[in-house]
Formats: structure tokens, sequence, C-alpha cells
């Protein structure tokens, strides 16, 4: 296999693991959410202006699988918000780096929100920054940063985004 044919096959892998992410959100099976990232993976939504300034500060961390779970099960139990549902636009996959079992990976994404009255709105633009690795014969995030390219957020951040 060439080189060229190996990188299309692992841009396909990991375009594949980004759409899975996608519908898992927009199709509300929240509960599989945590699965597509290893256990000791870390989640995060910042916004750019804290990404460009190194601010460690997030809007949404998780830290652990555990984490991402109990957050879906707040959400289904605890929160108070108004129901919505996500859809999740992808764009611009690129695979950075490959170094020591470790994938590398970016891509743009907007999500539109629909409420329960049917008033769609477009949510959040941003970009994610991602440390994809092989885990149980697939790849999973082992770290996911979104950078919301806004500092306001109309509502609750319950749905990952």
């Amino acid at each position: 296999m060439t080189t060229t044919e190996s990188d299309f096959a692992l841009r396909l892998r990991v375009e594949d693991l980004y759409s899975e992410y996608a519908h898992t959100i927009d199709d509300d099976r929240l509960e599989e959410w945590p699965d597509l990232f290893t256990d000791t993976a870390n989640y995060r939504v910042t916004t750019r202006e804290n990404y460009d300034n190194g601010l460690p500060l997030a809007m949404v961390y998780c830290d652990g699988r555990g984490m991402m779970a109990d957050r879906i099960s707040a959400l289904r139990t605890a929160n108070i918000f108004e129901p919505h549902v996500y859809c999740h636009m992808l764009s611009a996959v690129r695979v950075l780096a490959r170094e020591g079992g470790v994938i590398c990976a970016r891509s743009n994404f907007s999500v539109l929100r629909t409420m329960q009255e049917g008033e769609t709105m477009l949510f959040a633009v941003g970009r994610t920054f991602d440390k994809i690795v092989e885990d149980g014969g697939r790849l999973r995030f082992a770290e996911r940063l979104a950078v919301l390219d806004s500092r306001r957020v109309d509502t609750l951040l319950v749905i990952p985004v």
C-alpha cells in the first residue's frame, strides 16, 4: 500500500469517527456519546478568545468518560431546559499528524439548533482540535477541544457540541 492510499484510508476512518460523533448527538443517542472517547479522554468547549490567548478556562470540561456519562445523566434527569435538537455540519476535516499512535486532526463545524416549536437558528460555529487513538479495535477521541468562534452562547450549553 502506498503512503497516499494509507493516508486516504486514515482520513476516511477519521471522517467516519467525526460523522458518528455528529449523528450520535443529532439522533439523540446521547448515552452512546461517551463511548466515542477513551476512558481517560477529556472533552472541552472553550471560546476562540480563550484559545487564542492560551487561557485554560472552558465553558464545558469533562475529564474522563465517567464525567461525560454523568453529564448526559444530568441532562436527562436534572437539568431544566427548553427541548431542542441539533444538526451538525462538519467540514474541512484534516489529519494533521500521526505520532506514536496518536492522530492529531481538526475540523470546522456549525450547529443548527431547532426548538420544539420548530424555530431553527445557527447555534454555534467553530473548530475542533482532536487527539484520536486506536482503542478496542476502533478510533476514539483521547482529547476533543471545541473552540467556539463566539464567546456568547444563546442558552444553556447542555447538549455536547
